[in-house]
């Protein structure tokens, strides 16, 4: 189909003939694209959203979109300027699948233009999107939810972080460690609770959150290590009375003990000053006190270059 055609079908064709012409737009060229932006192709495919139950029309809108916005900030932000947002925001509420998945990429890509965050953010594409993300089962709208929130972390209103960080708790929990999923909620739940005391407090309460954060620590990725490690490291600071007890029963010490020893740098630090925290330096028990002359002996090593086959040797005389 020419872009002519198409552009006709966009105009006047009836639901079939749109959505054959919506379809055609991701086999066209980008010059023949250009021109369709040109001559106002955009609002038109826009309008198409605005019919959920003709589910062939809106999917193939909904392509052809993603397929305007590749590689292009300025049609990302005509695409939402010609109101695509809240259309894609009442489609994740229809609960028509995989409609929901569709318009949950579309935003995520949307997200990612600058003038369009704050646009996002006043439609509730926010809260939309933390609730969806609880509801959800699928891992790549998961994945697809919590980038989108990233790159509107700075919009998530104070009131919500808690919220935020909560629902991502039990995605930690459930999922594999070593998963992009993890990776990427473990990085935002860090951001989060960086710039929230009560999410902070939240986060360390819930059921399972502060078990997750040391098995990530132990089977995650290098980056989720580390995000993991931030995270136990505010938790402890924040209260080290209150969380000590609970971090060393999770038998964090030999994950902590590894990353400081081959994560990175500021992985390794983070790791330290944790370790530091949970010795217990007022106990009056002797093997308390052995213990953590034991760690302290560890750490000595792993500060002059301990190899890391020597590890496990190391870990089982601390006996934690």
């Amino acid at each position: 189909m020419a872009d002519v055609q198409v552009m006709e079908a966009l105009l006047y064709g009836d639901y079939e003939a749109k959505a054959a012409a919506a379809e055609a737009v991701a086999h066209l060229t980008n010059k023949q694209r250009h021109k369709l932006v040109e001559n106002g192709a955009i609002p038109a495919i826009v309008a198409m959203l605005n019919a959920p139950r003709d589910f062939k029309s809106v999917e193939s809108a909904i392509f052809a979109l993603l397929s305007f916005a590749y590689g292009s900030e300025r049609n990302k932000a005509r695409i939402a300027k010609s109101g695509a947002i809240p259309l894609l925001l009442n489609l994740i509420q229809s609960q028509i699948h995989p409609l929901i998945d569709h318009a949950i990429a579309a935003l995520l890509i949307l997200s990612s233009c600058s003038p369009n965050k704050p646009s996002m953010a006043a439609c509730g594409a926010i809260e939309i999107l933390i609730e969806t993300l609880v509801e959800n089962n699928s891992t790549q709208s998961k994945l697809d939810i919590i980038l989108t929130l990233h790159n509107l972390s700075p919009w998530i209103p104070t009131i919500l972080l808690p919220c935020t960080s909560t629902s991502l708790i039990p995605i930690i929990n459930e999922s594999e460690k070593s998963s992009k999923l993890v990776e990427k909620s473990i990085s935002l739940l860090e951001n989060i609770v960086s710039s929230s005391e009560t999410a902070l407090r939240e986060t360390a309460l819930s059921g399972n959150g502060i078990r997750a954060l040391v098995e990530t620590v132990e089977e995650g990725s290098k980056q989720s290590k580390e995000h993991a490690v931030g995270v136990l490291l505010m938790i402890c600071e924040s209260s080290r009375e209150t969380y000590r007890g609970m971090i060393l029963r999770e038998g964090a010490i030999p994950g902590l003990l590894q990353v400081s020893i081959d994560g990175s740098r500021h992985a390794k630090s983070s790791a330290k000053s944790l370790l530091r925290l949970l010795r217990d330096c007022s106990s009056g028990f002797r093997g308390e006190r052995s213990k953590n002359v034991a760690l302290e002996q560890v750490m000595g090593e792993i500060d002059r270059g301990i190899e890391v086959g020597m590890m496990e040797e190391m870990i089982a005389r601390l006996n934690i």
